[in-house]
């Protein structure tokens, strides 16, 4: 009797299956109708939309106003604050214990390394066993040796260690014309080749790198490596402002917990693109690893999402005054001359202490400058394509520094409020670091 309840759904089962993939059909591979992105900790949802892109008022550098020009953008998500004290000690502080982990492996204590199913260690190709702790402070005499390099003679951590080694494939070479892929022969162009960027480390722990030209006969020839120390420069605090007293800032800064939440400074545009690139990595490994990179900003998008909605309000809060209707300052900067705390703070302060924008970011204006992905140029906004602009070049060693200039926003605690408009735009150099300038990630968004 059960048999025969049983067989009429089996038979309805199969029918329906039937309908839904119709043997002999083209009914492709998997759906998308019930995928939805789930959002990304600590970001907020930037919705595509369009906007005139440039600055509302007449520029404070030169005689006319900035071009404006109508854009539309992609959506996207984008972190809610700056990248915090405490959120970029994650990065230098994976990227310390990655180093220890090597040290301790290569020293023949293969159970921090995940062996190979056959059982036997392989030393050039291992995964790090990342749930056994490091045995920081250990009596083992052979242990302290080992990981004695990576502290100074005072016993302090030895910052001057902390390398990190990525790469990225090098789209720009590989879009080229004469690098085209040829499909009818399965191959790239006789004679083609690329110009990628290489680095190494020599014995006295200084970080090298180079362009070379090679040939193209794979993807795997578009790869580029860098290397690159992770920890911000504290110095600048006191190598900025010289003449005044930062030196307890230079100290405690980035080390001490009462600063976790503020913004991260002393970081060059180059440890900002890195720390993208290892953020990127965390959540492939330990994550979703189906998810979109994570990326500084083009300029376009950092000045829609800092606009909040509002298409033409000069300030990300709406108006065109640095004050609420109360006599209130809305912002972290500098209000008049020599008056830094006549607002919250003198330099930075904690993230979010002023009313987000309409889109929910905060400090979008003042607090710190925001290093983008775009490189500066002086030429108009109708140079840009107007479907998600982005002027983009990755400098190589021998450039002049002209072409390392790296667009920033949203003005500081140092800057007068015209820094601060949406529109406005400035530069610095991708190797400089500054007291002022810190950044904040981007993920585009997967479909519409």
């Amino acid at each position: 009797m059960k048999f025969q309840k049983i067989l009429p759904l089996i038979v309805l089962s199969a029918l329906v299956a039937s309908c839904i993939n119709p043997a002999g059909e083209l009914v492709g591979v998997g759906s998308s109708h019930n995928f939805k992105e789930a959002a990304p900790y600590g970001m907020i949802y930037i919705k595509r939309g369009s906007f005139m892109m440039g600055s509302n008022t007449q520029s404070a550098i030169f005689d006319q106003p900035d071009d404006q020009k109508m854009v539309t953008i992609d959506a996207f998500w984008m972190d809610e604050t700056e990248i915090t004290n405490t959120e970029y000690k994650q990065f230098v502080n994976w990227v310390r214990d990655s180093i220890a982990y090597k040290l301790l492996i290569d020293a023949g204590y293969t159970e921090y390394a995940i062996q190979p199913k056959n059982g036997e260690f392989d030393e050039e190709h291992y995964y790090i066993n990342w749930k056994k702790k490091i045995p920081w402070g250990s009596a083992d005499e052979d242990i302290t040796e080992t990981l004695k390099s990576l502290y100074y003679p005072d016993g302090s951590f030895n910052n001057s260690r902390l390398h990190y080694n990525y790469s990225w494939v090098n789209y720009d070479e590989a879009a080229l014309a004469r690098n085209r892929y040829d499909v009818s022969k399965g191959r790239y162009p006789e004679g083609a080749s690329v110009r990628v960027d290489t680095a190494w480390v020599d014995e006295f722990n200084v970080i090298h790198d180079s362009t070379i030209v090679r040939d193209l006969t794979t993807p795997a020839d578009l790869v580029t490596q860098m290397i690159i120390n992770v920890y911000p420069d504290t110095m600048t605090w006191v190598r900025d402002f010289q003449n005044a007293y930062n030196e307890p800032m230079l100290l405690k800064y980035f080390s001490h917990v009462g600063f976790s939440d503020y913004p991260v400074v002393g970081v060059t545009w180059e440890q900002a693109y890195a720390f993208c690139k290892w953020r990127t990595h965390f959540m492939h490994t330990n994550g979703d690893p189906g998810t979109q990179v994570y990326r500084l900003p083009t300029e376009a998008e950092w000045e829609y999402a800092a606009r909040g909605g509002k298409k033409m309000a000069a300030y990300p809060w709406g108006n065109n005054y640095a004050r609420d209707n109360k006599g209130c300052f809305l912002a972290n900067f500098k209000p008049y001359r020599g008056s830094y705390s006549d607002d919250i703070g003198t330099a930075t302060t904690r993230v979010a202490q002023y009313r987000p924008n309409d889109f929910g970011l905060f400090d979008m204006a003042g607090n710190v400058a925001e290093w983008t992905i775009e490189a500066y140029n002086t030429t108009s906004n109708w140079a840009k394509s107007d479907l998600n602009p982005n002027f983009q070049y990755m400098a190589r060693k021998e450039d002049p520094d002209v072409l390392k200039r790296k667009v920033i926003k949203g003005g500081s605690w140092k800057d007068i409020s015209y820094y601060l408009q949406c529109g406005t735009r400035s530069y610095e150099y991708q190797y400089e670091s500054r007291p002022y300038i810190g950044f904040r990630c981007v993920r585009s968004h997967i479909g519409n």
